[in-house]
């Protein structure tokens, strides 16, 4: 008998599909060949003797599921990990953040503080990101060494960055992210994120999202995140920002918004209309005060809404099982309606709902024969864990990052028992601390 030859072979207790009908399978096995999820089977449908497999992983009381996807974050700011904190958005922003930038951020830094984020996701179960700074060369880079799935999205505002010194050349490094990484690896993709409309001229706004049409990339912003930028868009151009921005013409089915923190009725529907994705980022906009997004209504009119942790700088960890409590029970609380937010619904914002949100649900957000190997394996034998009627339930309420055994990424185990298996985390946490040491005395990077 000509057996089938498998890189990867996993058994677990249950496992999650996520795909469109959710099944879930008890006592599962996943062949894994190239990359690829080639088959998804009970166990007692298994005959062992028909395949062949490099590596075998088998163990007792885990459960297997779609690597979760963070559709929103700055990765580098992890350098400012609790640097600025108990403040209000734009103190934040003006007085703290963008003058950080501006001295300190640098190739090497977001480098280093993208390599330290990636570990904590990885020991998170985050497989996918979606990530909007400067220098996105460093953080493409990181990303292969890490071997992470990305959306690595290079970020544009009306004044001097560290990465465009001069505004009026943003096309130049537009020109660059896409001569350097579109098509480059099956893991990295471009796109483009103009911060927003308050910080971003209707011209830079047209002006990046005409590139990203070009390019079939996706576009983000931020969106009415806070009752200020409300104000100062609807005085600055007499229209809500959603109005304001589908009258433009920015808006469509390749346009991530994030945050929607104030949007009203007629907004909600703008986006339903326009093909709008959301990225939902529950524990920043809380810490900021920023306020509560109308998820619940969002979802009512069909707009896919994914989760994101924002950057370190206001969360402060990229831990999206805690993301998906705070989802689940905030709006619990504001709309008064215990039902309202479910725990199935929220894992599949974290997971194929991700996929969706940077039009990558093709090839990862489930576990079905075809698509890519991106998955998780969380250990179950734990006190907090014990004993389970819905996992579901538990993942959302009970489970937490370090929950996850091991984290395969594309069919490449880069983590196993909770050891990382491309990254150097002592190396990496010496150099952020190095950097964090030349940020307090206020020297450049």
């Amino acid at each position: 008998m000509i057996k089938t030859e498998l890189d990867l072979l996993v058994f677990g207790s249950l496992l999650l599909t996520m795909s469109s009908q959710q099944a879930v399978v008890e006592h599962p096995v996943l062949g894994i060949r190239d990359g690829k999820i080639v088959f998804v089977m009970p166990r007692k449908d298994f005959q062992e003797g028909a395949y062949c497999a490099k590596k075998v992983l088998n163990r007792r009381d885990t459960l297997i599921m779609p690597g979760l996807i963070n559709t929103h974050t700055h990765l580098a700011m992890t350098c400012f990990r609790g640097m600025a904190d108990d403040l209000p958005l734009m103190t934040w922003l003006h007085e703290r953040i963008f003058p950080a930038e501006a001295q300190h951020v640098s190739p090497q830094m977001v480098y280093a503080g993208s390599l330290l984020a990636m570990a904590e996701m990885i020991l998170s179960g985050t497989t996918t990101f979606c990530d909007s700074y400067f220098f996105v060369d460093s953080v493409a880079r990181a990303a292969m060494d890490a071997g992470m799935r990305a959306v690595v999205s290079q970020g544009f505002i009306d004044f001097p960055t560290p990465d465009t010194p001069d505004p009026s050349r943003q096309l130049d490094t537009v020109e660059r992210l896409i001569a350097s990484w579109k098509g480059a690896s099956p893991l990295i993709q471009p796109a483009l994120f103009c911060h927003s409309p308050y910080s971003c001229s209707p011209e830079t706004l047209l002006r990046i999202k005409a590139a990203a049409s070009r390019e079939n990339l996706l576009y983000m912003l931020h969106l009415s995140e806070t009752r200020e930028e409300i104000s100062l868009i609807q005085e600055r151009y007499g229209r809500k920002p959603a109005l304001f921005l589908r009258d433009l013409g920015v808006l469509d089915s390749a346009t991530l918004a994030v945050h929607c923190t104030w949007l009203d009725e007629e907004e909600m529907a703008v986006l339903a209309e326009c093909g709008v994705r959301v990225s939902h980022a529950p524990q920043s906009n809380m810490k900021l005060a920023s306020g509560i997004a109308p998820i619940p209504a969002m979802q009512a009119r069909g707009i896919p809404v994914s989760l994101g942790t924002d950057g370190s700088a206001s969360n402060n960890d990229l831990d999206l099982f805690r993301e998906m409590d705070t989802a689940a029970k905030i709006h619990k609380i504001a709309t008064m309606d215990p039902t309202v937010m479910k725990a199935r619904q929220v894992v599949q914002m974290a997971t194929l709902d991700g996929a969706k949100a940077l039009g990558l649900e093709e090839r990862i957000g489930s576990i079905e024969a075809g698509k890519a190997a991106d998955l998780i394996i969380l250990d179950l034998n734990q006190p907090h864990l014990t004993p389970m009627y819905d996992p579901f339930s538990h993942l959302v309420y009970a489970a937490t990052g370090s929950d996850v055994l091991t984290s395969i990424i594309n069919g490449n185990v880069v983590m196993e028992n909770r050891e990382l298996r491309h990254l150097d985390l002592d190396a990496i946490m010496k150099e952020v601390k190095a950097i964090a040491k030349r940020i307090k005395k206020g020297h450049r990077d």
